[in-house]
Parts: structure tokens; sequence; C-alpha cells
């Protein structure tokens, strides 16, 4: 018989349901079919059933928080079962060694996390029987039984194992001693609290506090524009003065002057010039681009968007979404016909049939097997679903998917954009700027805005044509800062590695960039540096805590802080995946890179100065060692006014006993997490900012909390 490990319980359910098969306690039996003439046995991880041991497994001193025992840095890592977890390994360890069973198939996610979650149970259980590896990037029955029939060896994949285990290893150990020094040194100057940090958090955290800064630092100045309308005989339209090219006035008295000038004065046109550009169908969908869209339309938190595009997988709607690739098959291009006819049936997708392109094959925009790595772009499937059934979250993301296949087979757009110089008496020089959408194209289908791309019309208009000034006025505006980034740019930052960007650029950013983290790591880290209070998000804005600012600012110009050393490291451990590097060696350099990050800590804090932070907002009690007799105060009570104290896993009255008083607030409501911040707005001014990601069942929305006097929570949407 065979067995099957898959990474989920619902993944698992997906790889039995093609065949005749008995649901078991944490697994299902396969019986005896032509796939599989023994039979076999699908079971599962639930997650990562194995984990890595705590420091004070490999030396008792390690225990302690403490700076003369850094650094960490076990001499061999060895990995323990999850807490929680044991009852499922349990029932795996037992099928592994059925005698019954003569060969394990891997049938984790098709990636590098895939591989490490199933490879280490079987090394936990030190099973030495042989091993093929199932490699999907869809999970409809089709895909599940053509999958079974082309099983990978485990050597072709045994390399992403090395990766992904080079990097568990390699984060726990920079985050190990990185995270103590710095918590450390930190107490030793009065702060205490927990400081996290990691090989691809703590620079993520240093690009959100860098643009904090430059916005603190940004000076807003006025400037002037002036702003004409002409009259040519009966056709009117605006134009802005400029110089060379440049539109502001840096005095008010100067603009007034050309604005006096130009008043009722003679005009005529001195230039056209009218210019068609053509704009092709995006790329398909990775998951950096997805998210960003995602986030941009919806305000989908990063990791809302790869939950719900794993849900869609799962049921084998859409193929593999933590894929970094853009691009397709031949092979898959093959099967959008089949697919397109079904999308057709659909009266959200009827008006755009037929498509004027009937196939991408031939199109290298698209189809490019040498750009398709481990998995091609996020697509749709032939397992069409009745959207119907769909939650409203899954509805969207699907839609966004479906999308971008239906533009992919559109004709480009084309825009006619028309500059018109106009001058008044041979002396100012006016510009007008306008679009006319000439070939709506694959926008009527991503974008649904052309009426938005027809702002600004300008009438036809001949050289030499002249009229009058009508009207001459002073526009006032101030420079503007910087703008903080939402969740949804933070991701392509990321993935840039902190390169400016600009919006003409993004595509090629997302196509080309290797940046901070993977495409299945990066809405995790955000989730991170969210709950570890290092940032918060508030109407889809990215801010620094205080917190997060400080251990910045801690950092200095370390390399933990550095983006482009995150990337180089990335990097080498794609190079790892992929055979040609050595995993021995990249955890040399992280070893190195631990100690000499202990001896960098030690030296900066010579020099530390938080003359300019509030610390006494981030203070917190340190560690597990915290005082009996100080409690951190959050506000004030709603019953009693006596003080809310900070009690560990809730917010409770310190009047509890003198006074009975039985206030508390939990950390955590409907599956969000209450922060200090939040839980202070509360009580102070009796409701906080909109907070997004309240769950209730597979719903999720965005409310405001309010409090009465009785402190009664409500949540107002």
């Amino acid at each position: 018989m065979k067995l099957i490990i898959a990474e989920k319980p619902d993944q698992g359910a997906k790889l039995a349901a093609p065949f005749p098969s008995k649901k078991q306690q944490g697994s299902i039996e396969i019986k005896p079919c032509a796939t599989f003439p023994r039979g076999a046995f699908v079971t599962w991880a639930v997650g990562h059933l194995c984990e890595l041991r705590p420091p004070e497994h490999y030396h008792q001193k390690w225990k302690a928080w403490k700076l003369d025992t850094l650094p960490i840095l076990p001499e061999t890592f060895e990995f323990q079962v999850s807490k929680g977890k044991y009852k499922q390994f349990q029932v795996v360890k037992k099928l592994i060694g059925n005698p019954a069973v003569s060969e394990i198939i891997m049938a984790g996610d098709a990636g590098r996390e895939g591989e490490l979650i199933v490879r280490l149970i079987i090394e936990q259980c030190k099973s030495t029987k042989p091993l093929k590896r199932l490699w999907l990037s869809s999970l409809t029955k089709q895909a599940v039984e053509e999958g079974f029939q082309h099983l990978k060896s485990e050597q072709e994949t045994r390399p992403l194992y090395y990766e992904a285990l080079s990097r568990a290893c390699a984060d726990w150990m920079i985050g190990m001693n990185a995270s103590r020094a710095y918590t450390l040194l930190l107490g030793e100057k009065g702060i205490n609290d927990v400081f996290s940090t990691g090989r691809v958090q703590t620079p993520t955290l240093a690009l959100i506090v860098k643009r904090e800064k430059e916005i603190k630092a940004f000076k807003s100045e006025p400037f002037w524009e002036v702003k004409a309308t002409f009259q040519m005989e009966e056709k009117i339209y605006e134009g802005t003065w400029h110089k060379k090219g440049e539109t502001r006035v840096q005095s008010a008295k100067q603009a007034q002057q050309i604005a006096q000038f130009c008043e009722g004065k003679s005009a005529a046109v001195t230039a056209i010039k009218e210019e068609k550009k053509r704009y092709q169908p995006p790329y398909l969908y990775n998951l950096s681009s997805l998210q960003a869209m995602a986030n941009k339309r919806y305000k989908f938190s990063p990791k809302k968007t790869l939950d719900v595009a794993q849900k869609l997988y799962v049921k084998g709607y859409i193929s593999y979404p933590r894929t970094d690739s853009s691009f397709i098959t031949k092979g898959e291009a093959d099967t959008f016909s089949t697919i397109l006819s079904k999308l057709a049936q659909f009266k959200e997708y009827q008006a755009y049939f037929p498509l004027p392109i009937k196939s991408l094959k031939a199109n290298r925009r698209y189809v490019n097997d040498q750009k398709v790595s481990d998995h091609y772009a996020i697509i749709p499937t032939e397992q069409v679903p009745n959207v119907e059934k769909l939650t409203g979250e899954e509805r969207k993301i699907y839609d966004l998917i479906v999308r971008s296949l239906l533009a992919a087979h559109e004709q480009e757009a084309i825009i006619s954009h028309s500059h018109i110089e106009t001058t008044v008496e041979d002396r100012a020089t006016f510009q007008s700027k306008g679009k006319q959408m000439l070939q709506e194209g694959w926008r009527k289908v991503i974008y649904n805005e052309s009426k938005n791309n027809q702002d600004v019309l300008l009438p036809p208009l001949s050289n030499g044509e002249e009229g009058t000034v009508v009207k001459s006025i002073v526009k006032e505006s101030m420079t503007q800062p910087p703008k903080r980034y939402t969740e949804g740019q933070l991701i392509t930052v990321m993935k840039a590695a902190g390169k400016s960007i600009e919006d003409k650029e993004l595509e090629k950013v997302l196509m080309e960039a290797q940046g901070l983290g993977t495409e299945a790591t990066r809405a995790g880290i955000i989730s991170i540096l969210k709950d570890r209070g290092y940032m918060i998000v508030e109407k889809n804005i990215v801010s620094p805590t205080p917190k997060g600012c400080l251990l910045i600012e801690a950092l200095g110009s370390s390399i933990l802080a550095s983006p482009e050393m995150t990337a180089k490291w990335e990097q080498r451990l794609s190079e790892i995946g992929e055979g040609v590097a050595s995993s021995q060696a990249f955890m040399e350099q992280a070893k190195k890179l631990s100690i000499h990050l202990i001896d960098e800590a030690a030296s900066q804090s010579k020099n530390w100065d938080f003359t300019q932070f509030d610390t006494s907002s981030i203070q917190r009690r340190p560690f597990k060692q915290r005082s009996k007799g100080t409690k951190k105060v959050v506000g004030t009570c709603r019953l009693c006014k006596g003080e809310i104290v900070d009690r560990g896993t809730f917010y409770g009255c310190s009047n509890y006993k003198a006074k009975k008083c039985a206030f508390t607030l939990s950390k955590t409501l409907l599956g969000k997490r209450m922060t200090e911040p939040i839980i202070k707005s509360l009580l102070e001014k009796g409701k906080t900012n909109s907070i997004k990601g309240f769950k209730k069942g597979e719903q999720s929305f965005d409310a405001v909390l309010t409090i009465t006097n009785e402190g009664k929570i409500n949540f107002e949407k």
C-alpha cells in the first residue's frame, strides 16, 4: 500500500476524492483501484507538525535570557512535535510504521514549505521507506488523477527541503540571538519590553520607519499656479501657465502679476501635439500582484488575500496561489478555451464574449515555458464554481483572477493624449492636456471606468487659431509629503527590496525583483509586525508604532535592518533550492552573522540616546519575571473609576479585590487582537477608529468599537 501525506486535512480530502474511499480518524483509506491496486492511506499534517526545539534543549544555560550566554549556536538543529499536535502526529507515525505501507508519497503544497512540513514528519519518525513526490498546481479531479500518474522522484525536490530547512534554522538562530541581545541591552537602558528581530521582519520595519521619518522631516511649502480660460470663437478650454515645463510659481505676487497681465488679452494656439498610446493588457497574477490589487480594490490585507486564495485553491477553483510567476506554459494555454466557455455562461462576464483573441498560445507576453519554474501564474481552473455558493470574499478574489484571464484575451487599450500650447500676447505660455479613449480594449474588463479615462476632453483646435483670455485666476497649493504605504503597497515595496517604485515600473518590479521574503511569507511578515506591536494599520494605511521606531533607532546602520542584505540571502536560498548552492556554507554564514549582530548591538548600545522617544508608552513587564506589585495602567475603569491594568491575557480593574469590580476587557475580540492603543482609545474616548478583520463564522467585517458607561462593548459597522 501507499501512504499519502498531505499538508492539511482539506487538501487530504481533495486528494482522496477521485477514488473510492472510507474516512477514518485522522486519515482516509483509499480502496483498491486502478491508480492504487493495493489501496492507499491518505493522512495529513495540520500545518507544521514539527517545530525547532527551544534553546534550553541544547543547553540549560540558554533557558534564561542573559547576555553572557550568547551566542546561541546549536551544533545541529533538532525538531520536536509541535504543541497541541501530538495526537495527529501519532496518527501519521502509526501509518508510516504500518508494515502494509511500502512507499510514502509526499503530498504537501507544491513548494518549499510543503516540502519541509512533510519531510520533517518522516525524519521525526525515522522512516527509511521509499519516497515519491506529488507535485500539483491545482486540485481539480483531473489534476489529482494525472498527478498520481506522474509522480516525481524524491531526489528531484530534495533541494527544496534543504532550502526551507536552511531558512528555518538560520532565521531561528538570527532571531534568537539578535532578539535577546537587543531586548537585554534596551532593558539596561530602562526600556523593558521584548524586542523581537528577524532577518526579514526587521528590514521591512526599517522601510516603514524610513518613510515615517521622511514624512516628519518634510516641510510643506506654498506654491502658486496660474489658470486661464480661453475662448476661440465658440470653443472654450483651460490651460496652466508654465515656463519650460515648470507650472509652479514661487511667489503669490509673481503669480498675481501673470494673471493680471493675461486677463482679457488676446491668445493664440502655438503648438498642438497628439499622441496615440497603446497599453497592453496586464500580466496574469502572481501572488504579490494579486495581493496588491485586492488591497487596492477591496482593502484586503495581504494575509486575507492569501487565505482566501488558498481556500479557492483547495476547492479546486484556481491554480496554486503561492507562485512568483506571471507566465503559463503552452499546456495551460490549451485549457483556456474550455475554461472560457464555462465562464461565458456567467451573467457577470457574458458582455465580454465573444472575446477578440481566441488563443494565447503564440503570445509570449503570457506563454513562456522558460519563465515558469515551480508554478505558473494564478488562473481559474476548468473546475468553474457556482459563484453563488462562494463567500463574499471568495467571490471577489475569484472575480479578480477571472478578469485577468479575460483581459489577456482582449485587445490593447488605445488612448489619444493631446497637448496644446496657447500663448498670450507672445509672452505667457499655457499648456492644456487632455486624453480620449479611442479603444477601450482590456480596460473595460479590469477597470470598468472608461468615463474616468475621458476626464479632460479638449475641443478640436488648429495651430494658429486665435481668441481671448476670458478668465485668469491664481490657485494656491501646498507641497505634499510622501504618503504612508498601504498594506498592498508594502507587499510591492518588500518585493522591490526597498527600491523606489514608480507606477509605470510596477509590473517590471513585480515580475523580476527578489526582494524581502518570498511570495508565501510576505503576508505573514506583515502580520508579525502588527502582532508584535511594531506597526498599526488604520484605514489600510501602515504606520510604525513608537516601539517600532525605537527599535530601528537602536539598530542604526546594522546590517540586520538592510533590505539589500536580506534580498541577497533570499537569492542564495533560492540557489540552494535549485541545487546550485551549499546549505552548509549558508548556515556557516548565518552563524557568523549571529555573532556579528551580538557584538554590533553591544557596541551600538554605548551611544544610544532615546531622549526623543516617549519610552513610557513602550514599557512592559520584562519577560516572565514580572513583578507582582507593578501592573501597567492602560486607562480608567468605566464602572468604578479605578485603574485598568494589563493582567497578561486580559485587561482588568485594579479594584477587583477592594471593590469587587469585575470590569474586564479581553485581549482578543472575534479573532482580532486588541492592542494597547486600541484599549486606551476605547477607555479614553469611548470609541476606537475603524478596525479591520473581525471574524464571525467565515465572514470578516470591519467595525468601530464603542463602550457604554456600564462597560458593554458594541460593534458599529
